[in-house]
């Protein structure tokens, strides 16, 4: 396994052959000090963390129902910022807590325990690593993740605990200071890359190996990383596809296959398979049991009388309570239970929601499924105002 995947017309320079048990004879030896890794969505899978791209499967082709204009909108700033909705519905399912670290995880947390891993560079904004136990001084989160979160607008942190109580309820948390959206320090598409990301390129020149394990290695800059290591550094591809150059370099090894396998077989030849069943035992109980929070119908009805209030004061011009995003989620709720009961339709109900979020936040939302682009907000406070007379 590997050989064969090799395009270089030449013998391996520093592995003995390009194949597993050279690999880990490499990692034995005293030559390989800094290891690289580099993880994507692949990692995650075996988790039950859908990656992004698959057919079918993959997170772009399952979020249909939250209708949206296109997949990728779940996460684009300009549309969080007019309609974060979608992304809370979406962050609640992938909360962490949710999803226990894979032995790919493990593995990572053993390199650092052999005081090999160098840096980890991932892709991933799950916070498995962290929760498998790999130092966070040693992580490079390049899109961000869910292990911080601040205003979009003052950029004012926001208390950890909140933001899961918040995404445990499906609410829209919002800044105390200025009562702009608050959001994970996610990379949303329009938004930079984090600066620790940029400044820990510069470590890849010092690489003794680099693994790059479980990507497509198609979203760039992060895909161009593994170009960045020493001509004369060993790089593992460990993935169900064959991707990038890899192959093009004499002490290329392609290890084709489900991650979690690979990895086995990995630390079977390097004689940590028994140290990683130990460590991986380790977060059997990282997973967070929650149930969902359901409000009183009698508190949900006070809930819902002050929401009509609100709607009315927008309709006749009046301000509007700063809570704007909580009040947008009574009237959701709300909706639901009629829905239910009179069994309204999934779109009918969309457009409902909408509207109610258009009247109680002062911002009129793009128009869902058959538009793509975001809609201009220049006639939006008469269309405001229309949309909260109906609703009352």
């Amino acid at each position: 396994m590997g050989a064969e995947q090799s395009t270089y017309d030449g013998p391996p320079e520093i592995l003995e052959a390009r194949d597993i048990s050279s690999v880990a004879k490499y990692m034995k030896s005293g030559q390989c000090k800094n290891i690289v890794v580099m993880l994507g969505a692949g990692v995650s899978t075996s988790a039950g963390i859908p990656d992004f791209r698959s057919p079918d499967t993959g997170l772009y082709a399952n979020l249909a129902r939250l209708n949206l204009p296109y997949p990728e909108a779940v996460f684009e700033i300009n549309f969080f910022r007019e309609n974060p909705r979608p992304f809370y519905q979406l962050a609640h399912e992938l909360m962490p807590g949710r999803f226990r670290p894979t032995p790919t995880h493990s593995f990572v947390r053993l390199l650092a325990n052999h005081e090999q891993l160098y840096v980890c560079f991932t892709q991933n904004i799950d916070t498995l690593e962290r929760r498998a136990g790999v130092p966070g001084e040693l992580i490079v989160e390049a899109h961000g993740s869910f292990a911080s979160q601040r205003c979009v607008e003052c950029k004012t942190p926001f208390d950890g605990e909140k933001m899961e109580q918040h995404i445990r309820e499906k609410k829209i948390p919002v800044c105390e200071s200025c009562h702009g959206l608050v959001k994970p320090d996610i990379v949303f598409f329009g938004e930079s890359l984090p600066p620790l990301f940029h400044q820990s390129i510069p470590k890849l020149r010092n690489a003794d190996l680099l693994f790059v394990i479980g990507t497509s290695l198609t979203v760039q800059p992060f895909a161009s990383l593994a170009r960045m290591v020493p001509e004369n550094c060993p790089r593992v591809l460990i993935n169900l596809d064959h991707v990038g150059d890899f192959g093009s370099r004499p002490d290329d090894v392609v290890l084709l296959g489900k991650c979690d396998e690979v990895i086995r077989d990995l630390c079977r030849e390097l004689g940590w398979q028994d140290e990683l069943d130990k460590t991986w035992k380790e977060t059997e109980d990282s997973v967070v049991e929650f149930q969902e929070v359901k409000e009183p119908e009698e508190v949900s009805q006070a809930r819902h009388e002050k929401a009509r209030a609100e709607l009315a004061a927008v309709a006749q011009g009046q301000p509007i309570d700063p809570e704007k995003l909580r009040l947008k989620e009574e009237v959701d709720e709300l909706t639901d239970q009629v829905a239910r009961s009179l069994d309204i339709s999934g779109l009918a109900q969309e457009a409902q929601n909408d509207g109610a979020m258009e009247a109680a936040t002062g911002e009129e939302l793009p128009l869902m499924g058959d538009q793509q682009d975001v809609p201009d907000k220049s006639d939006g406070d008469s269309e405001r105002a229309d949309i909260a007379k109906k609703l009352l």
